[in-house]
C-alpha cells in the first residue's frame, strides 16, 4: 500500500516567493496575528541570507477546499486596488516573509520594534566594505537607520547623514531595498566615484558575493494540499507557531465565517456583553460558548440520523471536541447561538438559586457549558421543581465529585443526553453515579483552587446560613454590599497560640461565609470573646445567636467554650451530612480525620478550577 500524504515538500526562490506576495497570489489567513518582529531578528535574518545560511522552512496552505475557507488578507505594508483570490495562505513564516517583503520590495522604511518593544521605522543597509571582510561579523555590517536616514545624539545633534543617494555612495552603504534591482544604484555609485577602478572592482565583488546570494536564495517550502482538513490546519499552525500566541478555535472560526461576510468576533462581543451582565458569568469565554453550540449541533445531527432509520449504535455521537467546533458551519452557529445564549442566562439564574453569585465563587467555569446546553434544550420545562431538583443534584455531584477539572469534553458529551434522559424518567447520569467525596478531603480544602472548597461556601449560603450580626439570610444584595467571603471561625492567631494544627484550622471545616465587618469584629479574639462582643453590638440574645451559629453548622456550646476539638468534630460530621444531601447519596465514613492524622497523601490534591 502506497503512503498517503497531504503535503508537498519543495523549494522556491526567495524572489519568486516575494513576487507572489506582491501579486496577491500568496496571502495570510485572517487568523494570523500582526507582524511583530524586532530589529534584532531582522538583522539576523538578513545576515543569514547574505551568507546563504538556512532561515527555516515556510509552510503554506493551498486554497480551493470549500470546507476550509478562510478570509484572506494581504501581508502588512501594502494594498492592491483589486484583491485577487490567493492561491495559497501562509501558515508558518509570516514574520520572516513580511520582514523580507517590506525590506526588499516596498521601497519604504520598515516598521519594527526596538529592544523595549517600542514601534520604530528603519531603513536597512549593508556596509559594502564590512560585508566583504571574510573575518568580519556580518550582523555588524548591517546598518539600521531612522526614517529620515539621519543619526543624532541625545541632544539632537546630527552625527551622520545618509539621506541622499550621494551620501550612501560616499559611505559605501548599500540599501537592501535595491537588492533585486541594483542597476540604478550601481550606476550612481560608479558615477559618484568617477568610475574609480578599485571602487568598481569592490562593487563587482559585492554583487557576486552578496547580491547574487539573495537572487539565488532558495527557501524550503512545505505546501499543505487543499485536501487537508480544517482541524489539521489548526493543529499544524499551533505546532509551528512558536513565536506567537496559541491559536484558538474561536479565531479560526472567525476567519472561516468572515469568508461569508459574517463577523463572529462582533457577534460574540454583543453576546458576551449580554452574558456578563450576570456576575457569575464573568469568566465565560468564547470557547465555552462554542462548545455549547457544538453540543447542540451534534445532538441534533444524531437525532436526525436516528430518525432517518440509523441505529443509535451507528449514529454519530454528541461531542464538543476541537474538531467538532471547527466543523461548525455558519448555518450551525446561527441556528443555535440564540438558544445557547438563553441557556447561559438560565444557567446564571440557576446558579444564583444555588447562592453562587460571582465568577470568583463559581466552583467550575467548565461545568456551566453543559449546564447551559441542557437549559437550552429544556427551555421553560426547567422551571419545574422536580427538574430543578435533579439539575441541582447533578450540579453538586460534579462539584463535590470534582469531576470537571481535567479533560472534560467527554463528560460534557455524556452530560447533555444523560441528564435530559434522566429528567424524562431515565436512569441517573454518569456524573451522579461517578461522584464520590472522601471525608479526608475536607482537611485539604484550604483555598479557592478547589472546586469543593467554593462549593461548601455556596452550599452553606444556599441552605440558609445567617449573617452573624444581623441574623438575616445571605442574599445577593448582602453578598455584594457586605462583602461576604470565606473566613475563619476560630481565628488563625488564636489557633497558633493554642497549638492547633494548621492543617485543621486552615481547612474549610474551620471556615464559613462571613461579612467583612463581622470578620473585623472576630479579629484574633477567642470565639467566647467575639461572640459576646457581637451579641452586645447587634443586640442579639444568646438563644438567637445559637440559632445563627447552627445555621452555619457550628456547635454553639463548643464555640462558646473555645473547644476547638469538639467544634471541629461536630462541624466535620455536619458538613459531610450536607454534602451527602446535595449529592443525594451516602459518603463512606470509615476513615476518621478529625484528629488530623493520615492526611499527607491528600496534601497536594488541590483541583485547578
Amino acid at each position: 500500500m502506497s503512503a498517503v500524504t497531504t503535503f508537498d515538500s519543495t523549494k522556491e526562490s526567495l524572489l519568486d516567493l516575494l513576487r507572489s506576495i506582491r501579486d496577491g497570489k500568496t496571502q495570510l489567513p485572517d487568523f494570523q496575528r500582526g507582524w511583530v518582529w524586532d530589529d534584532e531578528h531582522i538583522r539576523s535574518l538578513l545576515a543569514s541570507i547574505s551568507l546563504s545560511y538556512p532561515i527555516g522552512a515556510v509552510m503554506m496552505l493551498q486554497t480551493g477546499n470549500p470546507d476550509v475557507r478562510f478570509k484572506p488578507r494581504l501581508v502588512e505594508g501594502f494594498n492592491l486596488n483589486h484583491l485577487p483570490e490567493p492561491e495559497r495562505l501562509i501558515l508558518d513564516g509570516q514574520q520572516r516573509l513580511t520582514s523580507l517583503f517590506q525590506l526588499l520590495f516596498l521601497g519604504d522604511a520598515v516598521t519594527t520594534r526596538d529592544v523595549r518593544g517600542n514601534k520604530i521605522k528603519r531603513w536597512y543597509y549593508l556596509d559594502i566594505q564590512k560585508a566583504l571582510n571574510p573575518d568580519g561579523d556580518r550582523v555588524e555590517g548591517i546598518v539600521a537607520l531612522p526614517e529620515d536616514r539621519v543619526i543624532r545624539n541625545f541632544r539632537g545633534e546630527v552625527i551622520a547623514d545618509y539621506s541622499t543617494p550621494a551620501k550612501e555612495y560616499e559611505a559605501g552603504l548599500f540599501p537592501f531595498a535595491q537588492i533585486f534591482d541594483c542597476s540604478d544604484w550601481r550606476a550612481g555609485y560608479s558615477e559618484f566615484w568617477d568610475y574609480d577602478r578599485e571602487k568598481v572592482k569592490r562593487f563587482d565583488a559585492f554583487e557576486r558575493e552578496i547580491i547574487k546570494r539573495f537572487e539565488q536564495y532558495q527557501v524550503p517550502l512545505i505546501l499543505l494540499r487543499k485536501e487537508t482538513p480544517k482541524e489539521a490546519v489548526c493543529q499544524v499552525f499551533e505546532k509551528v507557531n512558536t513565536g506567537g500566541v496559541s491559536l484558538t478555535v474561536f479565531e479560526l472560526l472567525t476567519a472561516t465565517y468572515a469568508a461569508d461576510d459574517f463577523s463572529l468576533r462582533d457577534d460574540w462581543a454583543v453576546r458576551e456583553k449580554r452574558l456578563k451582565k450576570q456576575p457569575v458569568l464573568g469568566s465565560i469565554q468564547s470557547d465555552d460558548f462554542l462548545q455549547a453550540v457544538a453540543l447542540l449541533t451534534t445532538r441534533a445531527r444524531r437525532q436526525q440520523t436516528i430518525e432517518s432509520g440509523t441505529s443509535p449504535e451507528n449514529a454519530p455521537g454528541i461531542s464538543c471536541k476541537r474538531k467538532d467546533i471547527l466543523r461548525l458551519s455558519l448555518d450551525d452557529y446561527r441556528m443555535w447561538a440564540d438558544a445557547v445564549t438563553q441557556g447561559f442566562e438560565r444557567a446564571a439564574r440557576f446558579l444564583f438559586g444555588q447562592k453562587i453569585f460571582s465568577a470568583r465563587d463559581l466552583p467550575y467555569r467548565t461545568q456551566v457549558t453543559p449546564l447551559a446546553a441542557i437549559f437550552a434544550v429544556l427551555g421553560d420545562k426547567a422551571e419545574s421543581a422536580s427538574v430543578s431538583a435533579k439539575l441541582a443534584r447533578w450540579y453538586w455531584s460534579g462539584v463535590f465529585g470534582e469531576l470537571y477539572g481535567g479533560a472534560i469534553e467527554t463528560r460534557f458529551a455524556k452530560d447533555v443526553p444523560e441528564v435530559l434522559d434522566w429528567i424524562d424518567g431515565g436512569s441517573e447520569p454518569s456524573t451522579v453515579l461517578d461522584a464520590n467525596f472522601v471525608p479526608m478531603r475536607l482537611l485539604t480544602l484550604r483555598t479557592r483552587n478547589s472546586a469543593a472548597y467554593k462549593g461548601i461556601h455556596a452550599l452553606l449560603m444556599r441552605d440558609g446560613c445567617w449573617d452573624f450580626c444581623t441574623g438575616d439570610p445571605i442574599n445577593v444584595q448582602m453578598y455584594f454590599d457586605d462583602r461576604i467571603d470565606i473566613h475563619h471561625i476560630f481565628p488563625q492567631d488564636w489557633c497558633k497560640q493554642n497549638g492547633i494544627d494548621a492543617r485543621r484550622y486552615d481547612s474549610i471545616v474551620n471556615k464559613t461565609p462571613l461579612a467583612a465587618r463581622t470578620n473585623r469584629m472576630i479579629s484574633n479574639n477567642a470565639p467566647s470573646a467575639y461572640l459576646l462582643r457581637i451579641q452586645q453590638s447587634a443586640g442579639i440574645d444568646e438563644a438567637r445567636m445559637d440559632r445563627i451559629l447552627e445555621s452555619h453548622l457550628i456547635d454553639p456550646l463548643a464555640l462558646r467554650r473555645d473547644c476547638f476539638d469538639d467544634f471541629f468534630k461536630a462541624r466535620e460530621a455536619a458538613l459531610l451530612d450536607r454534602i451527602e444531601q446535595s449529592m443525594g447519596k451516602p459518603i463512606a465514613r470509615g476513615i476518621v480525620v478529625s484528629d488530623g492524622d493520615s492526611v499527607d497523601s491528600f496534601e497536594d490534591e488541590e483541583v485547578e478550577v
